[in-house]
């Protein structure tokens, strides 16, 4: 059973949701930053809610929701990721949203470029529908940080070292959805459509090759299409959990919103509950792999 999503929910709540393994468990942490529907009544966005949540990855960490019981962790964003985005890094900021100068040095990246840094600056490509109508204050950004973006992080840190320090490596599943026009809203030209799934591993920086290849096997071995890194490679999570020559190894995974869902509506699809049953499998055959790496 699905829950109405409302325009506004009060402050404060739980930043996250937390399942711990309910089976024998095994040294894969996942996570899902962008599907929190719970928008916090301070938010103060200027647009109609129906675009505001184009951002949301609805539904992932449901549909993965198998996880847990084939002895994987798996931790869920509440809040939007529009409100304050987990998978950037505070240092990605637009200094243009806000009323006064930033404390701290910004670095601002290519997605503030593209207005879906840290604080969301747009809803739509090309600055169509902007989100404030106002100026953000310092305090109420930091606000985000330390009430959302920071626990979040800090939950998954602990989850990830818990792991380590028990098996001595660890796997970490950075789960995600994507719109139809993911080429178009980043500005990329492609002369392919988008695949079922995208795997990102910063060009094979974050994961060794072959776990990367067993995940795009066991979805391609069920009839999906998978693309590596074409067109996303992985955020800030994955750059910051994945060093393989430390046997740790941290994969993001990017699924076609069409698969499960009406984009326009948010309504899930009839094929929701098949692509489910099909990523209980596939996660059951990845922390196979995972528990064959860990010696007995």
């Amino acid at each position: 059973m699905t829950h109405p999503v409302l325009p506004s929910v009060p402050t404060p709540f739980e930043p996250y949701t937390l399942r711990l393994p309910e089976a024998g468990a095994v040294p894969l942490i996942c996570d899902s930053p962008h599907s929190g529907t719970l928008y916090p009544d301070d938010f103060g966005y200027a647009l109609p809610f129906e675009i505001l949540r184009k951002g949301e990855d609805t539904d992932v960490h449901v549909l993965w929701d198998a996880l847990p019981s084939v002895g994987a962790t798996l931790l869920a964003a509440n809040f939007p990721r529009a409100y304050v985005d987990p998978n950037r890094d505070v240092e990605d900021l637009d200094a243009t949203l806000l009323d006064a100068p930033w404390p701290a040095p910004l670095a601002p990246g290519e997605k503030t470029r593209l207005g879906i840094g840290l604080i969301w600056r747009d809803a739509s490509k090309g600055g169509q529908d902007p989100i404030y109508a106002r100026k953000l204050s310092v305090a109420e950004v930091q606000n985000r940080i330390s009430r959302y973006h920071r626990p979040y992080h800090a939950a998954m840190q602990a989850q990830i070292e818990a792991a380590y320090a028990r098996f001595g490596a660890v796997w970490h599943l950075n789960l995600h959805s994507m719109p139809a026009n993911s080429y178009e809203s980043l500005q990329i030209q492609s002369d392919h459509p988008l695949a079922d799934v995208v795997l990102g591993d910063r060009d094979g920086t974050t994961a060794a090759p072959e776990f990367t290849a067993m995940v795009a096997n066991a979805f391609r071995q069920r009839g999906f299409s998978v693309a590596i890194n074409d067109p996303f490679k992985g955020v800030a999570l994955i750059a910051r959990l994945g060093r393989p020559a430390e046997r740790r190894h941290s994969l993001q995974v990017e699924l076609h919103r069409g698969l499960y869902m009406d984009e326009k509506t948010r309504a899930r699809s009839v094929d929701f509950a098949s692509l489910q049953s099909a990523l209980a499998d596939i996660s059951a055959e990845i922390a196979a792999y995972v528990q064959a790496q860990i010696p007995s």
